[in-house]
């Protein structure tokens, strides 16, 4: 007999719950796996339960039994989850499981459903009550599918929140803002430049920083760096009663190989392939998750409906989506195993991520999946039901690269890559687009966005705000790296934060005030975003002025028949009397200028607006001869 022998308890795990999981659909196993507190018989614990189907034995071991693993061995089941009820446990219990495989070795392992995780480097996981903490967005969540419909605006200001800012501290030097302060400083910086979203990079817990969060250790752990997951509860709270809505980035790609986390968990590659031209990623150092296997995709659905239920997220960016959906994604011949068709698609990641965005979308209406996909692989953002990934919505990587490749080019020789700003615009409508300004483009030696604009210092940051607006006028939802609205000169450093004394420089001013007032008149002009993803809500003036290095376009609203003309002129020189053709006579009021004084630009404009000639061009009946300011772009509206 064991000291301490526990009661032995399948209460919280019934055969139905048996049965969905190791059918893979099992919705919510995040509420029968882990541990849990419970009470029992009238004796309050904690009921532990782990799938580890391979083991020979396994015990729960903390700091209650001296880490002993002969003191509290768990119930094997035919399913492979091992239980156990330990009675007088609490909250803040620290503990692993010790599994002892069939060939007699024996390792810990973290908790894999573990609700939250000590500060790294230590592993251990530590018991929580998910449920202690009182939400305050009713209202938001309530009104979620008007808020994140296609035809309203959606702006994403993207933060890595461990380097968003650091703050001065007398016995820590200097350290991280925790959840809570962000709640006041993170939400109200987003509130002043009006963004509507925030995306965390990924918070689940991660043992290295310099990971960024994209190699987990814990994916359903909040990471403690930053506070308790009450905390992140509050932050999440605080954003949606200030109308931002949270979006996390999510990583079912991938997990690192540390021996405390998902690697060989029970003995065997229980979570991946065995074989590495299936279960490694070489870009990474990390494995692949094997998605054939019922129970991990019970596992990565049910975390995915984790975040939304626990934390009220209102969308998951599902990160590299490519890497999943390719056998042969960053491999050589005879590095990779076919399908059983012989072909290079995976088809068990397909049939995953189907199922997964069918899941969010069915438990929670309104909510957004987002991918990270860099191929042509066709309908990523199309229902199921039609054959598509079921996404909401995906990156568009083309347009990011091609745009920036331009933006790169001295003026003088950006008439011959003026297809790299008008080439988007042929598929523009056959996803649901995002354009993406993310972390990838500012870091490993790819500079800042300012430092990739062409030209000097005042072309620089006339090029970007030129550049900004240009994004804003095109079709797609907007999502912008933190630093990137204001300019920052170096590129992004996780270790530091952002460099906020920059904003001491009218330049860096003016960057910020113009993303600022473009996010405002974003959200005010139904013409910017309401008809997104299709073609009737957008027009080509002129593609094809690149002699001029000019680009000039209608948007168009869906409901009211308003519409904003966007001009852009990427060449440093001021062109008087340029004339554009317009749909409809009458007085153009120019709305955004990014050559404002009060943007740092040169202050050439059109006097607040212009009235249209009877002169035919472009196709119109009248047209307005504008004065186009130097690396600037222009909004007008009747």
């Amino acid at each position: 007999m064991t000291e301490n022998t526990p009661q032995q308890s399948d209460i919280l795990l019934t055969d139905f719950d048996k049965y969905l999981f190791g059918e893979g659909t099992h919705e919510k196993a995040y509420e029968k796996l882990g541990a849990h507190l419970v009470n029992l018989n009238g004796q309050p614990g904690v009921h532990f339960a782990v799938w580890a189907p391979n083991a020979r034995q396994v015990a729960v071991i903390g700091d209650f039994n001296a880490w002993d693993g002969q003191r509290h061995p768990m119930n094997a089941s035919e399913s492979g989850i091992w239980t156990l009820f330990i009675p007088e446990l609490g909250v803040h219990t620290v503990y692993k499981f010790r599994i002892f495989t069939q060939a007699g070795d024996s390792f810990d392992k973290a908790d894999p459903y573990g609700f939250a995780m000590e500060q790294r480097p230590k592993t251990a996981s530590v018991v929580v009550d998910l449920n202690s903490y009182a939400w305050g967005d009713e209202e938001w969540i309530n009104n979620r599918v008007s808020h994140q419909a296609f035809d309203k605006p959606v702006s994403i200001y993207e933060v890595h929140l461990g380097s968003w800012r650091k703050v001065e501290d007398p016995k820590w030097g200097v350290r991280y803002l925790t959840y809570r302060e962000m709640a006041d400083e993170l939400i109200s910086y987003v509130v002043e430049m009006g963004y509507t979203h925030i995306e965390m990079m990924p918070i689940a817990e991660h043992p290295l920083d310099a990971s960024w969060g994209y190699q987990v250790m814990g994916f359903f752990a909040p990471t403690s760096r930053f506070g308790t997951p009450q905390d992140l509860m509050y932050l999440i709270d605080q954003c949606h009663q200030n109308g931002i809505g949270v979006i996390l980035d999510w990583v079912p790609a991938h997990f690192p190989k540390d021996g405390s986390g998902l690697n060989y968990f029970d003995g065997t590659h229980l979570y991946s392939h065995a074989d590495p031209r299936q279960g490694e990623h070489q870009d990474w150092g990390t494995l692949i998750f094997n998605y054939d296997r019922h129970e991990v995709r019970a596992f990565l659905i049910s975390n995915a409906l984790y975040w939304i239920d626990k934390f009220h997220f209102d969308g998951l960016r599902v990160d590299a989506v490519a890497s999943m959906l390719y056998l042969d994604y960053s491999r050589e011949e005879g590095q990779w195993v076919p399908n059983e068709y012989g072909g290079r698609e995976n088809l068990g990641a397909i049939s995953f991520l189907r199922k997964m965005n069918e899941s969010v979308h069915a438990n929670f209406p309104g909510v957004l999946t987002i991918a990270e996909e860099s191929t042509a692989w066709p309908m990523v953002s199309r229902p199921t039901y039609m054959g598509g990934l079921g996404f909401s919505l995906k990156w568009n990587m083309g347009w990011m690269h091609d745009t920036l490749n331009f933006m790169s080019k001295d003026p003088v020789y950006r008439k011959y890559h003026h297809n790299d700003m008008t080439f988007s615009l042929l598929y523009a409508f056959n996803e649901n687009f995002v354009l993406p300004l993310s972390h990838d483009e500012v870091v490993h030696g790819k500079g800042s966005l300012v430092n990739k604009m062409a030209g000097d210092e005042w072309q620089k940051f006339a090029s970007l705000r030129a550049y900004f607006g240009f994004m804003w006028g095109h079709p797609g939802k907007k999502l912008l790296f933190m630093g990137g609205d204001f300019g920052q000169w170096q590129e992004w450093n996780f270790n530091t934060g952002l460099e906020w004394a920059a904003l001491q420089a009218p330049n860096h001013q003016g960057v910020q005030n113009f993303v600022k007032d473009l996010n405002n008149l974003y959200k005010q002009e139904p013409a910017l975003f309401e008809d997104d993803f299709e073609w009737t809500g957008f027009t080509w003036i002129d593609a094809n002025d690149s002699d001029n290095s000019v680009f000039s376009f209608i948007r168009n609203a869906k409901s009211s028949g308003q519409f904003v003309v966007v001009v852009s002129n990427f060449t440093p020189v001021v062109r008087q009397g340029y004339r554009v053709g317009v749909p409809r006579p009458g007085f153009y009021r120019e709305i955004l200028n990014s050559d404002s004084s009060h943007y740092w630009g040169s202050n050439v404009g059109n006097a607040g607006g212009v009235q249209t000639d009877d002169i035919p061009f472009h196709g119109y009946d009248h047209s307005v001869s504008l004065t186009l300011p130097p690396l600037s772009t222009l909004y007008l509206k009747l």
